[in-house]
């Protein structure tokens, strides 16, 4: 059966394989390389990944320029992801701007670690927003996990040093932190991340501290800025990639990891909880390239 990641990636590998089809020609003509490249950048490859690419076509022939381009493009991303076995406890922030689908994803990495056999704890973090916790305990429900929150207070710091308390006292091995969406030029919520960020590092100094930023799928070149922002208030340890349907683009995972640093840990492929994939570059590049390449 083909993956939910396949099927979302359908528009851009049929366009680049339409592409590849006109570099397979006998006149290969340089607006036919003009056209593929194009294709490479709408797919939000990146312009340096792409430059690479077009760098093996015009030096290679027609019988070894795919397999290169896979080969190359295999070590432009980041490696397969498999969950860590930590020793402590550990603590995992989910950041990003509004509307990234910080939420959802906060409920199904709490349902992963729960089928590992984990001890999980959600903390309903996102105090700004009138929703915020009614939509968490509902998926904290279907993951089956337990959920912390404060209706008394709009201070996410209060409720994560409760929440952190309780993870303490009750031996908790997983816990995941909502965060409020933020612009990332809004400096003044940015400061409070950061305080966040500080209160687990020096007062529960037992959890190890993981931040994971959603990225909107859709949003293109864009999540690179936001994901740039957001690390230089907190260290980024990773990415979740959200909304990965049919209207995906799917490249951005080059760019973040070759501008930034910043690997794709996860990407959610749908609404439902179970919606989400752990990162495969040989099966991202099936998706994106088609498995005949």
């Amino acid at each position: 059966m083909l993956s939910k990641l396949f099927n979302a990636l359908e528009n851009t590998r049929t366009s680049i394989n339409q592409a590849f089809k006109k570099l397979k020609s006998e006149n290969l003509l340089e607006e036919d390389i003009e056209g593929f490249e194009e294709q490479l950048l709408l797919a939000d490859i990146g312009y340096d990944t792409v430059d690479g690419i077009i760098t093996i076509l015009k030096k290679l022939n027609k019988e070894d320029y795919i397999d290169k381009i896979r080969e190359y493009l295999v070590n432009e991303l980041p490696k397969k992801y498999t969950m860590e076995n930590f020793e402590s406890p550990i603590v995992i922030m989910m950041v990003g701007v509004n509307g990234t689908g910080k939420t959802t994803s906060s409920a199904k990495l709490a349902k992963i670690y729960k089928e590992q056999g984990k001890k999980v704890l959600l903390i309903a973090a996102d105090t700004y927003r009138a929703a915020a916790i009614e939509q968490l305990e509902i998926w904290s429900n279907r993951a089956g996990v337990r959920l912390v929150y404060n209706n008394q207070t709009k201070e996410p710091s209060a409720v994560l040093f409760d929440g952190l308390n309780s993870a303490r006292s009750d031996n908790y091995e997983v816990v995941i932190v909502d965060t409020a969406g933020r612009l990332h030029t809004y400096d003044n919520l940015m400061a409070e991340l950061e305080k966040m960020y500080r209160i687990i590092d020096n007062r529960f100094p037992e959890f190890l501290v993981k931040n994971l930023i959603t990225i909107d799928s859709l949003l293109g070149q864009n999540s690179v800025v936001q994901a740039k922002q957001f690390n230089k208030h907190i260290p980024i340890d990773g990415a979740i990639l959200t909304k990965f349907d049919g209207t995906a683009k799917g490249g951005i995972i080059f760019p973040l990891y070759k501008q930034l640093g910043v690997s794709v840990k996860f990407i959610g492929t749908g609404e439902e909880i179970s919606d989400i994939e752990f990162f495969d570059p040989q099966i991202y590049l099936d998706g994106l390239l088609g498995n005949e390449y």
